[in-house]
């Protein structure tokens, strides 16, 4: 008794430190967009503002304009690419899952092989590619070269929860005479809704936080993103404003968040799909 009791306080001490240890940047982050920027260039560090200011917040709001245009690129391309995604990875997730070849074993393995190559050693090609086309430096572009690189992993995620809807189900509408659109969009997709929100989410996450893509596949200042934005304009070469950059910081992680907050139980729904199987 006496040492499952010191057990149980061991565990829970444990995530104490872990969650500590994960929420501290984030802490840090709030409590130096509410510093100066003498203050965050202090050593030995001060853990709480000894003068609280909101000087950061104030100059992003009336003099760095440029920061929302950065901002409603992201949310675009964001909602965008998310949107894509889901589309795609319901098409693909539901051929795999419902039609069974000999060739699936393969597709399975290819898309999980392009998750094994890091995204900088495609960009060479991809590049050239897009500059053939005539796509670099424009918006759609860099949205079509974000969902390339998500539908791998969407489709494969998408398919353990198609996998997961009893076929009897489908059997009974081709029975009432219902065609294969009319079952996945009106009677499968509905049952799937964790599974595109999972997906969806997934892939909103990446996309905010891309920097590889946008880096190099935009060079007007109009149409980049948060985090490249952020590099280019706000981090200087020689010296930072560490609050302000904390404050953008602050206000470009509220979105994620709040997605996280609300629809966490579907992301996690998105993690443990296809553990179980039946």
């Amino acid at each position: 008794m006496i040492k499952s009791k010191i057990f149980s306080i061991l565990k829970y001490f444990l995530m104490a430190l872990i969650l500590l240890f994960l929420l501290f940047p984030l802490y840090w982050m709030v409590v130096t967009s509410f510093k100066t920027n003498m203050e965050a260039y202090r050593y030995p560090p001060s853990f709480f503002p000894k003068n609280f200011v909101t000087d950061g917040y104030r100059k992003l709001f009336l003099e760095n304009n440029q920061f929302f245009v950065y901002y409603w690129n992201n949310v675009i391309v964001s909602a965008v690419s998310a949107l894509l995604s889901c589309l795609v990875a319901i098409f693909t997730g539901y051929s795999l899952a419902r039609f069974h070849t000999k060739w699936n074993k393969l597709i399975f393995a290819l898309l999980l092989s392009t998750q094994m190559f890091p995204i900088v050693s495609r960009m060479i090609s991809l590049y050239s590619l897009m500059g053939r086309i005539g796509i670099i430096n424009t918006r759609s572009g860099l949205i079509l070269a974000i969902v390339a690189a998500q539908i791998p992993f969407c489709s494969i995620l998408m398919s353990s929860f198609f996998a997961n809807i009893p076929r009897e189900i489908e059997e009974a509408a081709y029975v009432d005479g219902a065609s294969r659109n009319t079952i996945l969009f009106r009677i499968i997709t509905p049952l799937v809704t964790p599974g595109i929100l999972a997906v969806g989410i997934y892939a909103f996450l990446m996309t905010w936080d891309d920097y590889l893509h946008a880096a190099t596949l935009i060079q007007s200042d109009s149409l980049r993103t948060l985090s490249v934005g952020i590099a280019l304009r706000y981090l200087g070469e020689l010296s930072y404003d560490w609050s302000l950059i904390n404050c953008i910081s602050v206000v470009g992680t509220i979105p994620m968040v709040l997605l996280f907050f609300f629809f966490q139980k579907y992301m996690v729904k998105g993690l443990v799909a296809g553990a179980v199987k039946g």
